[in-house]
């Protein structure tokens, strides 16, 4: 490679990176610029920089909005987050390893209903009514229900192709030794799937806790509320407080960025590991 061709991979490089910048960083700079600004200045939905900065009054007051409807909804967005994501690492890891290592009639017929499961959208209005009649429409656990099933395609094909890097011959091992079925799947099987388990738990917390088309149909009412819907507090008909609706994302943003962030190298391994072949 001549002096030419490298000073041009060079300026490729350069503009790449501003490019990149350009895409990724002035969203975010825009995002909390506002979220710093009074009525007026958000109002106007420039790139400049506050004359005054408003952050403590900001979020403060995003934090009291109808009593407190923010914090409430921190907390149901948790509870859902955090039980949803612990069913699908235990209901899809066994349902995973059960269709990966049984090879009979019904394996095909299982592969295909759980690839029916991510090609169909899911239905409203049969859901809300299968929901009312077991009286669990509106309700938390139901909302829990509900993500541990929308999910459960995804996460099992993810787990299923990580179980293809376990040998048999480990569970053939245990067996002769005298482990049964319930002691070999939990005390040898799934300590090895760490890496696709955090894969799983990090990518399903960040879609439950950013969902907002299901809660907004299968989960109503203020008690209900979750992180996502709370941003209709700040839209009106005729008005719209932007500054604190920008302020309301940004800490609804903050806990799923930095989980991602100190996660991210784990989720790429677990992601690459359970893309491998037998």
């Amino acid at each position: 490679m001549n002096r030419k061709a490298k000073i041009r991979l060079i300026m490729y490089d350069i503009l790449g990176i501003v490019l990149s910048g350009v895409i990724f960083f002035v969203p975010i700079y825009f995002l909390l610029i506002t979220s710093f600004k009074n009525v007026k200045e958000a109002y106007r939905m420039e790139l400049s920089f506050p004359e005054q900065l408003n952050i403590i009054e900001n979020f403060k007051e995003v934090l009291s909005v109808q009593n407190g409807i923010v914090l409430r909804a921190f907390l149901n967005s948790f509870i859902i987050t955090a039980f949803a994501v612990t069913g699908l690492v235990l209901v899809c890891s066994m349902a995973g390893f059960v269709i990966q290592r049984r090879k009979n009639k019904l394996t095909g017929l299982w592969n295909m209903v759980i690839l029916v499961g991510l090609m169909v959208p899911p239905a409203i209005v049969p859901t809300i009514w299968v929901l009312n009649s077991l009286n669990i429409y509106g309700t938390i656990p139901s909302m829990i229900l509900l993500e541990i099933a929308f999910f459960f395609p995804f996460s099992t094909l993810m787990y299923k192709g990580f179980m293809k890097t376990i040998p048999r011959e480990l569970d053939e091992a245990a067996i002769l030794d005298g482990c049964g079925r319930i002691r070999l799947f939990f005390q040898i099987i799934f300590p090895l799937l760490r890496p696709v388990n955090i894969t799983i738990i990090v990518l399903t917390t960040v879609f439950i806790y950013g969902d907002f088309m299901n809660p907004l149909y299968f989960l109503p009412g203020p008690r209900n509320a979750t992180v996502q819907l709370t941003l209709f507090n700040f839209i009106g008909q005729y008005s719209s407080e932007w500054n604190l609706l920008f302020a309301d994302v940004v800490m609804v943003t903050i806990p799923p960025l930095i989980l991602y962030l100190f996660l991210n190298k784990r989720i790429i391994r677990g992601m690459v590991a359970g893309s491998l072949k037998e």
